[in-house]
């Protein structure tokens, strides 16, 4: 039973232990969840994706209540079937797919596990919707974890409602991940979202025009875009850009809030990739050329440790240094070489290989 301290980050820590001991078999006990937050311990959100990787595989499970800073995970097997989770509030779908994604490894090739859950699709402190389905899905299909997300109701904060659906299907194995040298920038794609209660406010087609005259500045190339409404519980609006390398992938996306114009989204989003832009830059010819942006490399840590290879990006996140310390409790041989020009993920001995 590995014994794990949960007090050193958030719920990343309990979603990277779930989906590692589902598929390694090693049991836990975490303690001290989330106890370096304002309000400590379980949340809804948690409890779900707690719930939802426990069905998956079967597992007994100790403590998973409302509040509770301690956790015992014994895993059984990983099942394929379909399974369905509530998160009941506006917390984050796309962090529970991300517990069950790595459950992929443990199917035989062509079984499938499939996820429906409901939530917010689109929140803070969480990935998008279109990033994730965009810009990390895309790379681990890569190492051999194919999932895919389909979308029927988005859900924005506060009110939640959305409804999402992961599936999962069984490769032939996991294969080595390299996205160290990037390439040339090939595409650079917008997507705006909003409520259809903002149609009449022309809110997406006022941040997809916004973006794309920023981003005549800085993208070197013709930009593709793209605004939908959509069908929600509460108003909201989300903006994307996706930037599509010769061997890589990065995105960089900002909420709308009441009283924010979708101008002022879209400035969020497109900052953010002009500092990536710079990065890359000025890392020209050190070899460190960032290939993702810093929230996919934190999303791409235990992909990695499951299937080896490495992973170029702006820097370590204190995200990723926590949670590689996690993957080293289950054999996850992470390394993080830094230095002023980025940062390198890289993992030479994966748990695939055990």
């Amino acid at each position: 039973m590995l014994e794990l301290d949960g007090g050193a980050g958030g719920g990343q820590l309990l979603r990277t232990a779930l989906s590692l001991s589902a598929v390694t078999g090693d049991p836990f006990e975490m303690t001290g969840i989330r106890g370096d937050r304002p309000e400590p311990g379980l949340k809804p959100q948690h409890l779900a994706a707690v719930e939802a990787v426990a069905d998956a595989c079967g597992a007994t499970v100790e403590d998973a209540d409302h509040g509770s800073e301690r956790l015992r995970f014994e895993p059984g097997t990983v099942t394929p079937g379909e399974y369905d989770v509530d998160i009941d509030t506006a917390g984050s779908v796309l962090l529970v797919f991300d517990a069950v994604l790595p459950l992929a490894a443990a199917l035989d090739a062509g079984e499938r596990l499939v996820l429906r859950a409901t939530g917010g699709t689109d929140v803070r402190w969480a990935p998008t919707v279109d990033h994730y389905r965009r810009v990390k899905l895309p790379l681990v299909r890569r190492v051999g974890l194919d999932g895919r997300v389909a979308v029927s109701r988005r859900g924005f904060y506060p009110a939640g409602g959305g409804e999402a659906t992961l599936r999962l299907r069984g490769t032939d194995g996991l294969d080595r991940f390299e996205a160290t040298a990037p390439g040339t920038l090939e595409r650079v794609a917008v997507s705006a979202v909003a409520s259809t209660g903002l149609a009449d406010a022309e809110v997406a087609e006022r941040g997809a025009r916004a973006a794309r005259r920023a981003l005549r500045e800085v993208a070197d190339r013709p930009v593709e875009t793209d605004a939908t409404y959509v069908e929600s519980d509460c108003h909201g609006g989300v903006l994307t850009v996706r930037a599509a390398y010769a061997n890589a992938a990065a995105g960089f996306d900002a909420l709308g809030e009441r009283g924010t114009p979708m101008e002022e989204v879209a400035a969020e989003a497109v900052d953010a990739f002009a500092a990536f832009r710079e990065t890359r830059r000025s890392a020209a010819g050190t070899g460190r050329v960032p290939a993702v942006d810093v929230h996919t490399a934190d999303q791409l840590a235990t992909p990695l440790a499951l299937a080896g290879g490495s992973v170029t990006t702006t820097r370590a996140t204190d995200h990723l240094r926590t949670n590689a310390a996690i993957l080293s409790r289950f054999g996850g041989d992470l390394w993080l070489d830094e230095c002023g020009s980025g940062a390198t993920v890289r993992c030479e001995r994966p748990l695939r290989d055990r």
